[in-house]
Order: C-alpha cells, then structure tokens, then sequence
C-alpha cells in the first residue's frame, strides 16, 4: 500500500512543471509536507471542463482535494480514511472506484514515498519491527503517482453551497518489482510524462493499458529515521537517509 508520502514543491513549481491551464486552488497554497498522510489536503492534477469555460474543453487544472475516497453515495465522508489506495487489479471494476477510474483520473504530486520493511531480527512475537524507507525518482524529479477522485455532497447542504461539496482522492497502487519488492510488495503506480495528458482525458474511458506492474527503473529507496512513523513529526529530516551507524547490525531483507 502506499500510506505516507512527501509533496513539498511550492505551488508555482507544479503549475508550471504539469502545465497547468488553470488553477483550481487559486485561493489554497499547502505548505510543504514531508509526512502526508491520510485526510490531509494534497494537491492533485486533473482536466476538466470548467463551468464557464471554452468551448466545452477539458482543461488541465491543478486543485487541493483530501486524501481518501469518499464515494458519492457514502453517507459520511469517514469512509475515506479507509479508502486511501485502489488496487490496480481491481480499481476498474470495484463499485467504489470503477466510475472514477473511467473519468476521473488523476495525477497527485509527491516527492517521494514512504514504505515500511520488515526486518529479519529484533521486533516480539506477533509485532516485527520494520525499517521505514524514502523512495524518490534518482534525479531528484517530481513523482507522478495515478490516482483517481470523486465528488461527495452533504446532503444537508444546499446543492450550490460550495462547502456541500468534498472532493477526495486515492492512489492506485500496483505490485512492486526488483528491489523495491524486497522492501513491501505493493508500490504507487506512476505514470510517465509523456503519457501524462492520455492519462487525465476523460474522453479515454479505457485505461486499462496503463494497469500494468511497475518498474523500480529511475527509482532510488534508502533507509530513513523511525520519526516518521508519527504523523505528528513533518521536517525535512525526515526524507534524509539514515546514518549508517544507526544501521549496524540491521538485517533490513
């Protein structure tokens, strides 16, 4: 799964760096977060055709959305903490993602990731302990990670009350291979810029081209500081390898 991640490029970075037509959050800018974790607000890529826009076109738009799908039909929107990840095996046909994933797709800014490894000795019986590990693009890129996202209404609010209205999202996630397998088996899939506007058309219902295993080339992984198990610790140390004093006598896989 893919529980914890870093999105800390400033918002004018990414407007340029996903060529954004037009920004959504123009009254929103996130801080930088080297700890995202479910429910917080993240940035997302997406197109859609504006309300009052050209001609009916879909425009590439760069807007604030909650980490954690809530469907249109939950009752409440608690159901998104439970619904962070879809399965790329899965996502095109679950009832909670199957609509979003054929229009509304997504592209979710990040750093890097965060992923948990279990280690061979220390830990109890029933609770191993496991090494938290940063995996970020080698060259220091921005990630793209796939995500899909839906529009949920308080039915208690009227319709064209802006605060009725909660839009969430989920990353897919996809089995990880090579070395990235050795440290959790399951990885965000990514989606490559050159495939970037394929990926956001909503007139391209079919995306099942895109379901396919990653792979860990372009990716560096190395061990980081156990701070980032608490959601409460976001500093840029944390997105730092780890001493390699403070490895010794880890068997990490």
């Amino acid at each position: 799964m893919c529980g914890r991640y870093a999105s800390t490029r400033p918002k004018q970075e990414l407007l340029e760096e996903f060529e954004v037509e037009l920004d959504g959050a123009a009254d929103e800018e996130l801080g930088a977060d080297y700890n995202v974790a479910p429910t917080k607000p993240v940035y997302a890529v997406l197109s859609r055709v504006p309300k009052a826009g050209p001609g009916g076109r879909a425009v590439r738009q760069l807007r604030v959305v909650r980490w954690g799908l809530v469907p249109a039909w939950a009752k409440d929107p608690s159901i998104g903490s439970k619904m962070i990840n879809a399965r790329v095996e899965t996502v095109a046909e679950k009832p909670s993602f199957r609509k979003a994933f054929a229009e509304r797709r997504c592209l979710l800014p990040a750093d890097g990731y965060y992923e948990w490894a279990v280690l061979e000795n220390g830990g109890t019986a029933g609770k191993p302990k496991k090494q938290p590990y940063f995996i970020r693009p080698a060259d220091g890129g921005v990630m793209a990670m796939a995500g899909i996202y839906e529009f949920w209404r308080d039915r208690g609010r009227a319709e064209d009350d802006p605060l009725a209205w909660l839009v969430s999202c989920a990353v897919i996630t996809t089995s990880a291979q090579d070395e990235l397998g050795a440290i959790h088996d399951r990885m965000p899939m990514l989606i490559e810029r050159e495939r970037w506007a394929e990926w956001l058309d909503p007139g391209v219902p079919e995306a099942g081209e895109f379901l396919v295993p990653a792979v860990a080339a372009g990716l560096t992984a190395y061990p980081v500081s156990s701070a980032v198990n608490s959601v409460r610790n976001n500093a840029p140390q944390l997105m730092e390898p780890l001493p390699e004093e403070e490895l010794k006598g880890q068997a990490l896989f």
